[in-house]
């Protein structure tokens, strides 16, 4: 079982957490502050069993999770109450006294991340992107910008597979160009096709995949990017007062959803060398990708969830950048309002057109 353990405030006892605002731990009850890096000797538990982190781009191995422990239950150090968290959970609350914890096991050897991007932005922050996202979307229900309650906001540090790789890309294309002319009798158009080849070699760096089950991989790349020029060395500190689960999609396995964002990257940077055509049309294309590294980095994300007449709606923002996604209802009234004006001037205009040219 995963060893728990905390961070208290030496002047008070309390729990400090991590402070977004300050970048620094932050005792909520006497105020004291203190430096993440002055606390990295607890971390030292963390660093067992490391594995080197180089792979094949085509390596086939697969790791292999059990799912016989589905439900942990662990004691707080604080009140002695029961914690429960899955398999995965490697941070979290004490539901009874609110004692941040971590679950050092769950982030030792070879499941220790390599970075930490911090949060910037905190709860409040993302209260407000919630209210002025609703408050843009003119088709959204008027009860829902008025009556719309949280039913939960909580910060979580999602597990991500940074890529490096280089790669060889090389596309073919048909492009054409078409020009007009007319003399006093005809008009004429002519269409000529280009056979047009592209290659080069490029390198990317830091691509990201999420590497947990729970999160929606294309919510979690709506809300991209994240500046990793920000990451830090990690330490279980910046986790104090958030949510963490560890990777349960495995790098091998997160390989395939890296290929293809990076195909599809190198594909659009030759694209947009192609240029002065009226049409370009890919005929073919080919990208060879090399030996690459992974980094396994903690990412900082804000998930808001609410409800609607009810139907479920959840929300993400980038703790970094706050960047803002998700699905809103849509008001039958309005958008019933919308198609009826639009009628009525379209009709406007054809009965304009028509008194212009004589119709009635």
């Amino acid at each position: 079982m995963a060893e728990l353990f905390d961070y208290k405030c030496p002047n008070c006892g309390g729990t400090i957490e991590f402070d977004s605002s300050t970048q620094k731990m932050k005792c909520p009850y006497c105020d004291s502050e203190f430096d993440v890096e002055a606390l990295r000797k607890k971390d030292e538990v963390l660093n067992k069993n490391q594995e080197p982190d180089n792979f094949t781009w085509d390596n086939t191995d697969k790791e292999e999770w059990s799912d016989a422990e589905n439900m942990n239950i662990f004691v707080c150090n604080s009140c002695g109450g029961e914690i429960i968290g899955d398999e995965n959970t490697a941070a979290t609350a004490c539901p009874y006294c609110g004692n941040n914890v971590v679950m050092s096991g769950r982030l030792s050897g070879v499941l220790k991340p390599d970075y930490v991007i911090p949060f910037k932005l905190d709860k409040k922050a993302a209260k407000q992107k919630l209210k002025d996202y609703v408050a843009k979307r003119i088709f959204a229900p008027n009860t829902f910008k008025s009556e719309n309650k949280l039913e939960e906001i909580k910060g979580l540090y999602v597990p991500f597979w940074l890529f490096d790789s280089d790669v060889n890309a090389a596309v073919q294309y048909e492009a054409t160009r078409t020009r007009t002319w007319s003399d006093s009798k005809y008009r004429y158009t002519e269409t000529s096709f280009y056979d047009i080849f592209r290659d080069g070699d490029m390198s990317f760096c830091n691509i990201p995949v999420d590497g947990s089950s729970k999160m929606p991989d294309d919510l979690m790349e709506s809300i991209e990017p994240f500046n990793f020029n920000e990451a830090v060395d990690f330490q279980t500190a910046y986790l104090s007062g958030y949510l963490a689960d560890k990777y349960d999609v495995s790098m091998e396995d997160s390989i395939g959803r890296a290929n293809q964002r990076i195909k599809v990257s190198a594909e659009d940077t030759l694209r947009q060398t192609v240029t002065g055509y009226d049409t370009v049309t890919a005929k073919s294309s080919g990208i060879n990708q090399k030996s690459g590294k992974s980094k396994y980095a903690f990412y900082p994300v804000w998930l808001l969830n609410t409800s609607y007449n009810g139907e479920n709606y959840t929300f993400a923002m980038n703790g970094q950048t706050g960047k803002f996604v998700g699905n809103l209802p849509v008001s039958k009234a309005k958008l019933a309002a919308l198609f009826a004006g639009s009628s009525v001037g379209i009709t406007a205009i054809l009965f304009a057109f028509a008194r212009l040219t004589g119709l009635f």
